[in-house]
């Protein structure tokens, strides 16, 4: 499998999935950079996985399922793949999917991986053969989604889920936020060195007008706020920010998220 990442609106990222001349793509918040990034790689996209119902992630299902019928690509037409429980709120949705289950795209094999608390119909897709996870709102490189349709315990165990891949498992998150996500990492903990280092790369990345994805499961346990609240010196920081917080990780992390949602 071969990963492309299509630029999406304004920090959204989608994903061509390729296999031979066939494509999957993750995320199509726009169609026309999807089907023009198609084209570029000489690919046909054969299917959609849509990893939540926001529209800056299934906003362009409609029309890039329209175009491809009407290009009669792929015969049959593309398949949509979501959340079983969503199929009300992910447009074009063809293949419903539950925790667990697996699915073939473009001849690759995937499993769903249900991780909701951004909303309560979320997935990832990880295909583990390439190493790969797909992880739309719920993980970003250095950061976790908002508590829109969730709350601090559902994404704890979420995340939870998501660090037990293994740690070279590349991280395809929706949005480039990892140069704000890691200032705000590092105000919580400005002795941790990996981090630091963490910033220095995306920094460079960010200057040669790269993308910072893919991450790796084993970075983000390094340097995420949000895998790291059994750290002492995060702990002391978030304590001094929001007083009165409790001793125990659900309520470190309840804190930290507030903390990032005002940062």
């Amino acid at each position: 499998m071969r990963v492309v990442p299509v630029d999406q609106l304004v920090d959204n990222y989608a994903y061509l999935l390729i296999s031979g001349s066939h494509a999957a793509v993750v995320d199509v918040a726009e169609a026309v950079p999807v089907l023009d990034c198609a084209e570029a790689e000489e690919v046909t996209v054969v299917s959609v996985l849509s990893t939540h119902h926001h529209y800056d992630h299934v906003g362009g299902n409609e029309d890039l399922v329209a175009e491809l019928g009407r290009r009669g690509e792929p015969e049959g037409g593309p398949r949509v793949f979501g959340y079983a429980g969503d199929r009300e709120r992910i447009p074009e949705l063809t293949d419903g999917l539950d925790d667990g289950e697996q699915f073939e795209v473009a001849g690759m094999t995937g499993q769903a991986i249900f991780i909701p608390a951004h909303t309560r119909g979320h997935l990832a897709y990880y295909f583990a053969a390439a190493g790969a996870v797909f992880t739309g709102d719920t993980l970003f490189a250095g950061g976790c989604g908002r508590l829109f349709e969730g709350d601090a315990g559902q994404m704890m165990s979420s995340l939870a889920t998501l660090a037990d891949l293994p740690d070279d498992t590349l991280v395809y998150c929706g949005h480039e936020y990892t140069a704000k996500n890691l200032e705000f990492a590092a105000m919580l903990e400005p002795g941790n060195r990996a981090l630091e280092q963490r910033r220095h790369e995306v920094a460079g990345l960010l200057a040669g007008g790269k993308p910072t994805v893919p991450t790796t499961i084993g970075l983000e346990k390094q340097t995420n706020p949000f895998l790291r609240t059994g750290s002492a010196e995060l702990r002391r920081s978030v304590v001094a920010r929001v007083p009165g917080t409790a001793d125990d990780d659900t309520a470190v992390f309840a804190a930290t998220r507030s903390l990032k949602d005002s940062f």
